[in-house]
């Protein structure tokens, strides 16, 4: 599958570039990040990080789609994508993850699915 370019247009939430927001954030609708983020991110829907984008903080999301920087864990219920751009410090878990070349990932990678090895418990 190839990772496709988000249409900012179609996106009803972003988060400027000049918004600092530190907390917890919740939402239902897809959002975009291009500002900084410190915290929690928690949704069931999408995530967008912008390039220049820094996210500091655990995230929890459907689909995460990173193209800026994220310090922080990743859980996605269906796909990461890392864009070349993309900077991640933390650990992710996902059953699906596309990466382009160029991204940088520094922590370990969980794909959780799939038929456990035989072995295994």
């Amino acid at each position: 599958m190839r990772i496709r370019a988000i249409d900012e247009s179609t996106l009803q939430t972003v988060l400027a570039e000049d918004v600092v927001f530190e907390g917890e954030l919740r939402f239902d609708q897809p959002l975009l990040i291009k500002g900084r983020v410190k915290g929690e991110v928690v949704s069931e829907t999408d995530l967008y990080v912008n390039p220049g984008a820094v996210v500091e903080a655990t995230i929890t999301a459907r689909k995460v789609s990173v193209k800026g920087d994220v310090h922080g864990d990743i859980r996605a219920i269906d796909r990461i994508e890392l864009f070349s751009s993309a900077r991640i410090t933390g650990n992710i878990d996902s059953p699906d993850l596309i990466m382009q070349s160029g991204c940088r990932l520094n922590g370990s990678c969980r794909m959780p699915g799939g038929d456990a090895v035989k072995g295994e418990s």
